[in-house]
């Protein structure tokens, strides 16, 4: 596919370099001189200096040969000018980023199709919504949906008593039946390991399993974790994000927002009708305590800097804080972040590239998804008629290594594949790959 790419920043950097990873034609076009440069040094793209609100550069940068516009500026009224302009041009898909609340609204004046838009990302609310659901689902690290939420990837990092320990997983799941779950990643240190049966965990690992949604119950029972009941949750950074995480909570969970500017406080105080909004700088650890930390259930950081979100979080677990929840963007500090003692992780701009890969890649798969820290990648994918993959049983296709089919859904039911299951057309599988594996994945579908 040809894709252009408007803007440069960190989400359009980790969608080119992705996409390029996967044989796409990428082209960046960047106002900024500067960032315009790092991209060319840093990406296998072709980097233009140009605006995407100017139909000249966009031609400059072949617009009418792309099968995906993707507008990724810092600018809202530039991402959506640049759709338009596309849609004038008969792009196939047009994809914009947008922040302001406003153009994603329901009544919104303007619908999808007048702004010139297929696919719409607000990041903020796409962030608050992860946290949410890791909110519901208390005891992991990391939560993905899949068949409309029948299927979930959780994440749960073991503790030294965790009684998964030291023994094979296959030992481990015969004790309990051999239930249709699987473990189908496992995080150790900055290492992303593609586990087998004689695979032994050790104290630290993140685990990633993969069930009907259900069974999360007991998956979280006997890896040693308890489903902590959230009554109270303090939030750190009074932004969207904050915002729209406690209007989803704050009828069913006491909500406070601590937002270190005055006028800010006092606006998100008239919006929120139920959040006890705080002002004062969420870095001092006698206004936490003074406001009730040691009582709270969970602790969220999700301020502009990362380095505060980290700072506080660790803060909140020194403090015992049964659940703790940090914003961090940086790409670079997601590998280290279970190795200095964080919780759960979520990246604004990971979610994003996410968002926009499920709807890129949408006509094999139905949805892509990454997790911060963890060097894999989660597709949902549906095999074409005659595709290698429903040809012979899954112990004769060696995906180990590099990868693993974690489920199966065929009409109403799941499966947890064995080695003597055999895909057939029609299925939704969910895949766990390494990157390096993701295109060989993709042939054995196609």
């Amino acid at each position: 596919m040809n894709i252009l790419i408007v803007g440069a920043g960190e989400v359009s950097f980790h969608l080119a370099k992705r996409l390029s990873a996967e044989k796409h034609n990428i082209t960046v076009l960047e106002r900024d001189l500067e960032k315009a440069r790092h991209a060319e040094e840093h990406l296998d793209a072709m980097v233009m200096v140009g605006s995407g609100s100017s139909l000249e550069d966009l031609k400059n940068a072949n617009i009418k040969q792309a099968d995906v516009f993707v507008g990724l500026s810092n600018f809202d009224e530039v991402n959506l000018l640049g759709c338009r302009f596309a849609q004038k041009l008969n792009i196939p898909h047009k994809i914009a980023r947008v922040r302001n609340p406003e153009y994603t609204r329901p009544d919104f004046i303007l619908s999808h199709e007048e702004m010139g838009v297929d696919l719409l990302i607000h990041p903020e609310r796409e962030t608050a919504d992860a946290i949410v659901r890791l909110i519901r689902q208390s005891s992991a690290t990391g939560v993905v949906e899949f068949a409309g939420g029948r299927i979930q990837l959780l994440g749960i990092r073991l503790e030294r008593n965790s009684p998964m320990l030291g023994q094979p997983l296959r030992e481990h799941w015969r004790k309990y039946g051999n239930l249709p779950a699987r473990i189908v990643a496992i995080k150790r240190k900055e290492l992303t390991l593609i586990p087998t049966g004689n695979e032994i965990l050790v104290a630290g690992d993140q685990i990633f399993v993969i069930c009907e949604k259900d069974l999360i119950p007991t998956i979280v029972h006997i890896t040693g974790k308890k489903d902590v009941s959230i009554q109270n949750i303090m939030i750190l950074g009074g932004g969207l994000i904050g915002q729209f995480i406690a209007k989803s909570l704050e009828d069913n969970i006491n909500v406070k927002i601590i937002e270190a500017r005055s006028d800010k406080s006092e606006k998100i105080a008239n919006i929120l009708k139920k959040t006890l909004v705080i002002h004062g700088d969420g870095t001092d650890i006698d206004l936490l305590a003074t406001e009730g930390i040691l009582d709270m259930d969970t602790f969220i950081s999700v301020t502009g800097d990362d380095e505060t979100n980290i700072i506080c979080t660790l803060i909140a677990n020194h403090l015992k804080v049964p659940r703790t929840i940090a914003l961090v963007n940086k790409t670079e500090y997601l590998p280290i972040t279970p190795t200095i003692g964080m919780d759960a992780v979520v990246s604004k701009q990971l979610l994003t590239v996410n968002a926009i890969l499920r709807f890129i890649r949408r006509s094999t798969l139905e949805s892509v998804a990454s997790i911060p820290g963890l060097d894999a990648e989660i597709i949902e994918i549906i095999p074409r008629k005659g595709s290698k993959i429903t040809k012979q049983p899954l112990k004769s296709l060696n995906f180990r290594p590099s990868a693993i089919l974690g489920a199966v859904t065929r009409n109403n039911d799941v499966i947890i594949p064995t080695g003597d299951t055999q895909v057939q057309t029609g299925d939704r599988v969910v895949v766990f790959s390494l990157p390096k594996a993701v295109a060989e994945v993709e042939k054995l579908f196609k």
